[in-house]
C-alpha cells in the first residue's frame, strides 16, 4: 500500500467531480432546451454555455486521462466492458457540440429545430449514460480473473444502475435550471424558476430512493460507512445542499442556489467514493477479483512523476477556467442583433 495510490484515489474522484459540477450545469441546459419553442429563448440556452462548454470537458479529459496513466487496468476494463456505452456518449458529445456550430448557418427553421433536437437528446443521453455508468460502477461488473468484462450491453441496464443514471439526469437538470435563471432577463428567467423547482423535488425524492436501494442492496458499499460511522455524514449532508439549493431557489438567491447544487454534486460524488474505496471496479459476485487502488496502479515512480506534473497542469487548467467564469459572469445580454454572448 502506498500514499500515492491512496492519493490518485483521490485525485481522479476530484477531477471527475468539478467535471460533473462544470460540465453538469450545460448538460442540464440541453435538458431543458426543448421545453422552449421561441427561437430566441433558444438562442439564448445555447449562447448561455458557448463560453464554457469546451472548458468543462478538458476536466473529463484529465480525469480520463488521469485514470488510463493512475491505474491502467482499470482504464482497459472500463472502456473495454463499457465500449457501447462509451460510444455512444462520445456521438451525443459530438452532437451537442456541432449542434451550436451549424444551428445558426441557415435560417430553415427545420433545420434549426433538427439542431436543437439534436442538441437537448445529446445533452440528455450523455447525462443519462454517466449516471449509468456509475451505477454499475458502483453496483459492480461481472469480470474474469483477467479483469476482462465478461457481461454484455443490456447488462448494464439494471434497475439499480438505470435508477442512478435517471438521478444523476434529475441532477443535472436541476443544476441547469438554476444556472438558466442566473443568465436569462427576458420571461424565461421566471420559467426556468418552476423548472428547478420541479426538478429539484424530483431530485431530492430520487436521492432518498437510490440512498435506501443502495443501503437495501449494496452492502458492499457500506463497509466503510460501518467501519467509520462518521461518514454517514456524507449522505445527510448532501440532502441537505440538495434541500438548502430548494431553498435558496425560492427565497431569490440564485448564486447561493447554485453553489449549494454543486456542493450536493460533490456530496454525491464524495458518498460513492467513501463507499468504493480502496475499489475503483468492484468485481460482481466475486469481490477478490476487484480492482483497487491497491492491485491495479502504476509503479510508485510513475504515480510520484504524475503528481507533480498534475502540481503544476492542473492549477493551470483551474485558474483559466476561474478567468473564463469571471470574464462571462452576469446575465446576458439578449440582443437578436449581435450572436455573441
Amino acid at each position: 500500500m502506498s500514499v500515492y495510490q491512496t492519493l490518485w484515489f483521490f485525485l481522479v474522484g476530484v477531477l471527475l467531480t468539478v467535471f460533473a459540477i462544470l460540465d453538469g450545469f450545460d448538460l442540464g441546459v440541453g435538458f431543458w432546451h426543448l421545453w422552449t419553442n421561441k427561437d430566441e429563448d433558444r438562442r439564448l440556452l445555447f449562447r448561455s454555455v458557448g463560453p464554457f462548454w469546451d472548458g468543462n470537458e478538458v476536466w473529463l479529459l484529465t480525469g480520463g486521462g488521469a485514470l488510463f496513466a493512475a491505474f491502467p487496468p482499470v482504464y482497459a476494463t472500463v472502456f473495454s466492458g463499457f465500449y457501447m456505452a462509451m460510444m455512444l456518449v462520445i456521438i451525443a458529445l459530438i452532437l451537442r457540440a456541432v449542434s451550436g456550430e451549424f444551428r445558426s448557418a441557415e435560417e430553415s427553421a427545420t433545420w434549426r429545430k433538427i439542431w436543437d433536437v439534436c442538441f437537448s437528446l445529446g445533452s440528455i443521453l450523455a447525462a443519462l449514460l454517466f449516471g449509468v455508468a456509475l451505477g454499475n460502477i458502483l453496483r459492480g461488473i461481472p469480470m474474469d480473473a483477467d479483469g476482462n468484462y465478461t457481461g454484455t450491453f443490456l447488462t448494464l441496464l439494471n434497475p439499480y444502475a438505470l435508477l442512478i443514471g435517471v438521478l444523476g439526469l434529475a441532477m443535472l437538470a436541476f443544476h441547469g435550471a438554476i444556472f438558466i435563471t442566473m443568465k436569462a432577463s427576458n420571461d424565461l428567467e421566471p420559467r426556468a424558476h418552476g423548472w428547478a423547482t420541479r426538478s429539484g423535488i424530483v431530485y431530492i425524492v430520487l436521492y432518498i430512493a437510490a440512498v435506501a436501494a443502495t443501503i437495501a442492496g449494496q452492502k458492499h458499499l457500506l463497509e466503510n460507512y460501518n467501519r467509520l460511522p462518521i461518514l454517514w455524514l456524507i449522505p445527510i449532508v448532501a440532502l441537505c445542499f440538495i434541500i438548502g439549493a430548494v431553498f435558496y431557489l425560492k427565497r431569490g438567491r440564485k448564486g447561493m442556489a447554485f453553489a449549494s447544487s454543486s456542493f450536493s454534486i460533490a456530496g454525491m460524488m464524495s458518498l460513492a467514493g467513501a463507499g468504493l474505496f480502496p475499489r475503483l471496479v468492484p468485481a460482481l459476485q466475486k469481490p477478490d477479483l476487484s480492482l483497487t487502488a491497491w492491485n491495479s496502479s502504476s509503479s510508485e515512480l510513475t504515480l510520484r512523476t504524475m503528481l507533480i506534473l498534475a502540481l503544476i497542469g492542473v492549477p493551470v487548467v483551474a485558474a483559466y477556467t476561474i478567468w473564463v467564469y469571471r470574464i462571462f459572469r452576469g446575465k446576458m445580454d439578449i440582443s437578436l442583433e449581435d450572436e455573441h454572448y
